[in-house]
């Protein structure tokens, strides 16, 4: 069919059910809607025979739903209605949440239901819970529902006509900064931390400190540490300790609450944000041992190393899948550490959510110079790239728990295997922020999917699912998991793969390709090739990307809909 997608953002949930409807066979377009967008316009040129909503917060108007069949996704349960409804999950500690597709009307989220599927709420961030549990929802409830849309023979059920015992969910009223107050004297950490997840990644917790108004973004709790409640103990990697009455927690980031006449302040890692305002604490590195007690205490770091035998694991997670020039240069010194211990199988990521996005735009755009910390930034990626291409003593293997875009996809592909979860969306280009891209792309995208299908990739510029990027050879594995398993499945196929027969075979023979390829053409010869035409997106004032990031990095607003999107290119 003729799918229209209506979106307010062309974010992770519109992309993944652009990218699973495509692989349905579908013929997918994509409007992206402000207040300004002559909608009934937009809709009749693109001529769909059916819309999907997957995020809008703008009501579709009567001239529209009136014609067309227009399904809502809405991220809550049968029931459910109101703009935070994921917020609100998480503040109230629910075990279980859904996702409802119901059809427009004029009675914003009470049309009649074409699907809905339900999933578990675990102790996370809304964000990652959107990207993941959400998502895996509201593609099952929609794919369904398209199926039953394409029947002509489904009648939808109208809200009005459920048994009560379908009707978990109930209007909610918008989730403000009064709800989500923290009270540093009387919060225990619990509080604390659900707080502050609820508001992650937008719009943060408004708070005062040190002198200034900030909104808070992310949380963990700390066991160990303790304070005068609301009182800053130490940092860590960027982030902030602050003492509650019970106990302590980790913040990430810090965004600075907009003055008058001011752009929109950049979410960055706490201390950065803090700047000169931050008084001397300390630094404190994360535990690597249980206590004496023997259990392990909850706290908070952004890489970790373990190992089960033969196997080891280098897990990581930064905000947003970001990787600044901080970030890179402590990856590859804890890859370079994981590469001196005795394993034959090493495994990158393997967490829930984001694998990598790429270099930090939003400490870019903050940089005093931001021309020459993007170059900081991307050459710090490439020698963490780099290393990963030339491991030739053990298998390397990128396991996806979340979507990678741009330099974080590359980084993947520059693993001897890359094992995605089902749900995992790719973006392997650079384009869409007037990039030429580096992270040695020009190696590794052709090796494994081709020339020309890698020329495709960067130009279309368009989302793939984990099982097209198979297909085109940018993954070795699909694993079908919820997003809480993917770590122990990752683990004990790691486990496998390091006790096969055939391992040490493997890697020798990784080793003479690798050989091979460099005596053809050097690593370094590809990173000349792309840095020469980085250098020139950096710092030639001109370029585009300065203007397509400091627009993404700010949430400036949009001005249409990008041609690959809506079909007119």
């Amino acid at each position: 069919m003729r799918i229209l997608l209506l979106a307010g953002a062309f974010n992770s949930l519109t992309q993944r059910v652009y990218a699973e409807l495509t692989d349905s066979g579908h013929h997918v377009t994509v409007e992206l809607v402000t207040r300004r967008t002559p909608l009934p316009e937009a809709v009749r040129r693109h001529a769909p025979e059916l819309i999907v909503a997957p995020m809008l917060k703008t009501a579709i108007p009567r001239e529209v739903w009136s014609a067309y069949t227009c399904l809502i996704v809405h991220p809550g349960p049968v029931g459910d209605r109101g703009p935070s409804s994921v917020d609100w999950a998480v503040h109230l500690g629910a075990d279980r949440w859904g996702v409802t597709v119901l059809q427009a009307n004029d009675e914003m989220d009470a049309g009649d239901i074409w699907a809905s599927a339900d999933c578990p709420v675990p102790g996370v961030g809304k964000s990652d819970l959107y990207r993941n549990e959400i998502a895996d929802a509201a593609i099952e409830a929609v794919l369904l529902a398209v199926t039953r849309f394409a029947s002509g023979t489904h009648r939808p059920q109208p809200q009005h006509t459920l048994p009560d015992a379908r009707k978990p969910g109930c209007p909610r009223p918008p989730f403000r900064q009064d709800l989500r107050r923290i009270d540093w004297r009387t919060d225990p950490t619990d509080t604390v931390v659900r707080k502050l997840r609820a508001a992650d990644s937008q719009p943060g917790v408004r708070d005062e400190l040190l002198a200034g108004t900030w909104f808070l973004h992310g949380g963990h709790p700390e066991d160990t540490l303790t304070g005068r409640p609301g009182e800053l103990l130490a940092t860590r990697h960027g982030a902030i300790c602050r003492a509650t009455v019970d106990g302590a927690v980790w913040i990430p980031e810090l965004r600075a609450a907009r003055r008058p006449g001011e752009p929109r302040a950049v979410k960055l890692p706490a201390t950065l944000a803090l700047g000169g305002r931050l008084p001397a604490l300390p630094e404190i590195p994360a535990p690597t041992a249980p206590t004496a007690r023997g259990d392990v205490p909850r706290t908070w770091t952004d890489i970790r190393y373990h190992e089960d035998g033969p196997a080891g694991f280098l897990r990581f997670s930064f905000p947003g899948g970001a990787m600044s020039t901080d970030h890179c240069r402590r990856l590859l010194a804890a890859y370079r550490h994981a590469c001196s211990r005795p394993t034959s199988v090493l495994v990158l990521g393997g967490t829930r959510d984001f694998f990598s996005n790429g270099i930090h735009l939003n400490v870019i755009e903050a940089a005093a110079d931001p021309a020459e910390e993007s170059w900081a930034n991307i050459n710090a990626m490439d020698d963490l790239v780099h290393a990963v291409l030339t491991t030739t003593d053990r298998l390397v293997i990128a396991a996806l728990g979340g979507n990678a875009a741009a330099g974080g996809a590359m980084l993947a592909l520059a693993a001897d295997e890359v094992w995605c979860r089902s749900a995992v969306v790719l973006n392997p280009h650079y384009r869409l922020m007037g990039l030429y891209g580096s992270e040695y792309w020009t190696y590794s995208l052709p090796g494994r999917a081709g020339p020309e299908a890698a020329a495709q990739l960067t130009e279309r510029a368009l989302p793939l699912t984990a099982a097209a990027g198979q297909c085109l050879g940018l993954a070795d594995r699909i694993i079908d998991c919820a997003p809480q398993e993917f770590a122990a499945q990752t683990a004990r196929l790691a486990l496998r793969t390091a006790s096969a027969p055939a391992l040490q075979a493997r890697i020798a023979a990784k080793k003479a390709h690798r050989e091979r390829a460099e005596a053809e053409k050097p690593l370094a010869a590809y990173r000349e090739h792309e840095l020469a035409r980085m250098h020139k997106n950096f710092f030639d004032p001109d370029q585009p990307y300065h203007a397509l990031r400091r627009a993404f990095v700010r949430k400036e607003p949009l001005t249409g809909t990008p041609p690959h999107l809506s079909g007119r290119h």
